[in-house]
């Protein structure tokens, strides 16, 4: 069993292991600590032997327990295409499109819902802006959980499917995320509830870690040079960072200098502008207005750290337009076979930028993390440039429509 305990990230002091989210010295976050037995390779030879999922990361994740559930272990693709599009010999993309409900909202969800389990709560819920919605109401459909998810009335169609098909209570809210944050805020003193974002958070972003676990070891337990990284509330970006420091910590992997750059949709980049502007502090946004819904978050809860965590790492963060968020999920679509949503495209949007800007070097090991699966977006993507073709069902037709010698794809 692991031993583990929470700590303040601002002012440092510990707390048990319990329900808690909030320190009650200065206000501030709290993250789970780990005291481990073993170290090196004898602790990466217990996760080798471990199963193929998140879960054989244990000993560096805060449950009691780990179940049987497939959820992580996705694959890490040799970008070569891409790469010699860009520039970049040792391109890699993480695709967590792959996950249970296609988003790599399942890994945080999968500790979260283990943790309310292990905490007696019967009922999981969360605000969203569309992944963690279905991610919950899978994960609550396994583990025999009730599920409520509240989401802005203005998210993509196709992400309101999944959570009522997996029996969850669906809340759809006339505003914007931050809005829908709130309320949530407001449920929770009311109801006896698990939210998965909100009063389980110190445990719930811990699955975030597991994404730079895996590349670790896919890479022979080495660290990339430089990993670009969308950045919604910063959860995942600043949990990257976290993940670094325990590889190092104990001893899985040698001490590298990783550049963390992240990437953020021009219509609601108050990191990215922040950052930009040379300021220590965001100014968060009022009316996001980006098709990248699912970072669409004005106020992002740890945004100041990602700032701090962008320059003490010689990166950046970047933002992109909604049209180079389009074209991006296009370009690596018909290099890589890997179709995104538009967070994915942010990603690569902001991969292709600093490529071109030269801020990343050829030789570099680089990899983008890719969160979201496209079929879930399609009304993003424009298809009525790409030539197609219906005929009736004779090849004089077939001839006629497509000339032999002429390119099939064309605008």
């Amino acid at each position: 069993m692991p031993t583990y305990h929470l700590r303040c990230r601002a002012c440092r002091t510990p707390y048990p292991a319990a329900d808690l989210h909030t320190c009650s010295e200065c206000l501030g976050p709290l993250e789970v600590v780990y005291e481990l037995e073993v170290r090196g390779a004898e602790l990466r030879e217990r996760i080798e032997r471990g199963p193929a999922s998140l879960w054989r990361y244990a000993p560096l994740l805060p449950v009691d327990e780990a179940p049987d559930e497939a959820v992580g272990r996705t694959p890490l693709v040799r970008a070569e295409r891409l790469g010699r599009e860009l520039g970049l010999d040792r391109l890699y993309l993480k695709n967590d499109t792959v996950n249970p409900s296609f988003s790599f909202k399942d890994r945080v969800v999968a500790i979260a819902a283990r943790k309310a389990k292990e905490f007696g709560y019967d009922t999981i819920a969360c605000a969203s802006t569309g992944n963690l919605a279905g991610a919950v109401a899978a994960a609550a459909a396994r583990q025999g959980l009730r599920a409520v998810v509240f989401v802005p009335s203005t998210i993509e169609p196709a992400k309101t499917i999944a959570p009522l098909v997996y029996g969850a209570t669906l809340v759809e809210v006339d505003g914007t995320y931050d809005e829908v944050n709130r309320l949530v805020a407001q449920v929770a003193e009311e109801r006896h509830w698990a939210f998965v974002n909100f009063t389980l958070r110190s445990y719930y972003v811990e699955g975030s870690k597991t994404l730079l676990f895996e590349v670790a070891e896919q890479l022979g337990w080495e660290l990339p040079d430089a990993l670009v990284i969308p950045v919604a509330s910063g959860a995942l970006y600043v949990n990257t960072a976290k993940a670094i420091r325990e590889l190092v910590e104990h001893g899985l992997v040698r001490p590298k200098a990783v550049r963390l750059f992240g990437a953020q949709p021009v219509g609601c980049a108050p990191v990215a502008d922040a950052f930009a502007a040379g300021a220590d502090r965001y100014t968060p946004v009022r009316a996001p207005r980006t098709i990248a819904h699912s970072l669409a978050i004005g106020s992002p809860a740890d945004g100041n750290a990602v700032l701090a965590i962008a320059r003490a790492s010689d990166a950046q963060v970047v933002a992109s337009d909604d049209a180079e968020i389009r074209e991006a999920i296009g370009l690596v679509a018909r290099t890589e076979g890997i179709f995104v949503e538009p967070a994915g495209g942010t990603t690569v949007a902001g991969l292709v930028r600093l490529a071109r800007s030269g801020a990343l070097s050829r030789d570099a090991v680089v990899v983008a993390y890719l969160t979201g699966n496209g079929f879930k977006t399609p009304e993003a993507v424009d298809v009525s440039a790409v030539r197609r073709a219906r005929i009736a069902p004779r090849l004089d037709a077939f001839e006629e429509a497509l000339p032999a010698g002429e390119p099939v794809l064309v605008a």
